[in-house]
């Protein structure tokens, strides 16, 4: 009766071993067979035939063939033939805390720990110990461990582990302690669950811990190369962004990104699809999938560019992009693209500006060694000494200085028709230029600015208009008076300049018995170069001069703002 009562299975074996002759009740009902089907039956029925069968945790078969642990122990014999074993079902996770379990613990760098509330200790493994600096096989207080944290973070363990107990949830902290009594500090990684009593008391906890000091080194320099990198890419003015292929979906890592595309964070990155189809502008998209086909297909750096619509003001943007397709493994298709938009609209109109300049500054150059040659042959011909040769020549090349100086001077490759009368005429003025009574010379009109192509052929006509009247016309005496006014004339251009030259009280007027440079200057230059309808008049009281000149179009181009 108490074997077949017994709460333990119990098997009744043969002398050698290998049948078993009785089992009782329980023992059927752990291997999932019927009371008394394995009376008379081998022992390799249910487990391992062995002579004499080893204690410990083994496997066994049930009636379908499944394995399940029981724990075996031989319990003596009968009259010294026949052998008892108690068998028992085992708990799983006594099955993981076997031997060879706790050396694959240590190979992984875990060590165990256990807290009894009882007593207050913490009971370390030869591994944890190794971890802590503690010498193994001494149990150490809750308090004395505490002890070893660094104190910024012994309240949040303190905390976090006393949540967990309460509530019967695994937890894991990460902290830094210090290393035995030494000075080195070890950053170390705790996992743990409390152990509860049946009526839900908290009786202990239970955990592993891992020397982590490596990893959150990597992990810190990881994260210092990232905050290098962030700070590298908002100086440079970058976006950072990335495309997995697979779902076509983006995401944009810092905010330069959003500001490029005119987008706000809570607006969400945009796709390839979106990208391609919307944003990109229809005369670049062609480029852009060629581009990003060869880069896939010859596993080489992405880099295009294109235009774009910023989103917030609708204004065309051009961008340069520049990535790499990350492969899992060489022989697989690219995960995800990572890369890099820089918005290079500014960088490309300085250098198409840059470019539009030296083309100018060619044409200047070109047209003004022309200039210097046609004045040096006519100032020849037309001077009776080195003495006179010399004035002329060094007159007329100082006003082409003071014309270009007015030139580079100006904004944007534009000269002021003031400036340019004021540079000539100011020094045979007595006072203002702006009108005053009885003032020697007075310039009208309003702020004309004349681009380069007509203010050098302009400036020469002033100043040989200005050299004949301080020679020969109304600047040669002290009564004398030059005006000079202008406006413009809007028409369907740019409008047209109205330029009038007027000397009174000097010598009286006769008409030149030859032309000289000057004289072909005023009619030849200004006719070709200007385009303008130019009139003279040798009245008696003084000459007149007036220019009907069409003004250019300003070359946007050109303008640094």
């Amino acid at each position: 009766m108490a074997f077949d009562l017994a709460a333990t299975g119990l098997a009744i074996l043969s002398p050698d071993g290998r049948t078993i002759l009785s089992a009782n009740p329980r023992l059927c009902a752990i291997v999932g067979r019927p009371p008394g089907s394995l009376d008379d039956r081998p022992l390799g029925t249910v487990g391992e035939t062995m002579n004499p069968v080893p204690e410990g945790i083994r496997l066994w078969r049930q009636a379908d063939g499944a394995a399940i642990p029981v724990r075996v122990r031989p319990s003596g014999s009968t009259a010294g033939a026949v052998r008892v074993l108690v068998v028992e079902p085992v708990d799983p996770d006594e099955m993981v805390r076997a031997e060879q379990n706790r050396d694959a613990l240590t190979a992984a760098g875990l060590g165990e720990w256990r807290w009894e509330r009882a007593t207050g200790l913490v009971t370390l493994s030869r591994r944890a110990a190794h971890i802590l600096g503690h010498p193994p096989g001494h149990a150490l207080s809750w308090a004395a461990l505490r002890a070893r944290f660094d104190p910024a973070d012994a309240e949040r363990i303190g905390l976090t582990v006393r949540e967990s107990g309460h509530a019967g949830v695994p937890y894991a902290v990460e902290a830094r302690v210090r290393h035995g009594h030494e000075d080195r500090t070890v950053w170390v990684m705790a996992r743990g669950q409390g152990t509860l009593a049946p009526d839900g008391s908290l009786t202990g906890m239970v955990g592993v811990l891992q020397d982590v000091t490596a990893r959150v080194a990597d992990r810190d320099a990881l994260r210092d190369r990232e905050q290098r990198l962030r700070i590298a890419a908002s100086l440079a003015d970058l976006g950072i962004f990335e495309w997995h292929m697979l779902d076509d979906r983006a995401i944009w890592e810092n905010e330069r990104m959003f500001a490029i595309f005119g987008r706000r964070p809570e607006d969400g990155a945009v796709g390839k699809r979106e990208f391609l189809d919307h944003i990109l502008h229809p005369e670049d998209r062609m480029a852009f999938r060629h581009a990003i086909s060869a880069a896939l297909r010859d596993d080489a750096i992405l880099h295009v560019s294109g235009r774009i619509r910023r989103a917030d003001d609708g204004t065309w943007r051009v961008i340069d992009m520049a990535g790499r397709f990350e492969r899992d493994t060489p022989d697989r298709l690219p995960r995800r693209l990572i890369g890099v938009v820089a918005d290079v609209t500014d960088r490309r109109l300085a250098e198409d500006r840059q470019n539009l300049l030296i083309r100018e500054l060619h044409h200047r150059v070109k047209n003004t060694l022309a200039t210097v040659q046609a004045i040096v042959g006519s100032t020849a011909r037309n001077a009776t000494s080195i003495e006179s040769f010399y004035d002329a020549f060094v007159g007329r090349i100082v006003s082409l200085a003071h014309t270009h100086a007015v030139l580079t001077g100006a904004t944007w490759q534009m000269a002021g028709l003031r400036d340019l009368l004021s540079n000539e005429l100011k020094p045979y003025a007595d006072g203002a230029l702006d009108g005053e009574p009885d003032a020697r010379v007075t310039l009208i009109g309003p702020a004309v600015d004349l681009a380069s192509e007509v203010a050098v052929p302009i400036g020469m006509a002033i100043h040989e208009l200005t050299t004949n009247a301080a020679k020969y016309g109304a600047l040669s005496t002290r009564a004398g008076r030059v005006a000079v006014t202008w406006a413009v004339e809007p028409d369907d251009a740019c409008g047209t300049l109205l330029f009038a030259w007027v000397e009174s009280g000097g010598p009286t007027v006769a008409p030149p018995t030859r032309q000289g440079f000057g004289s072909r200057l005023l009619q030849r230059v200004l006719t070709t170069q200007v385009r303008a309808e130019v009139t003279t008049d040798y009245a008696p009281e003084g000459f007149r001069l007036t220019m009907r000149a069409p003004l250019p179009a300003r070359n946007d181009t050109l303008n640094p703002l």
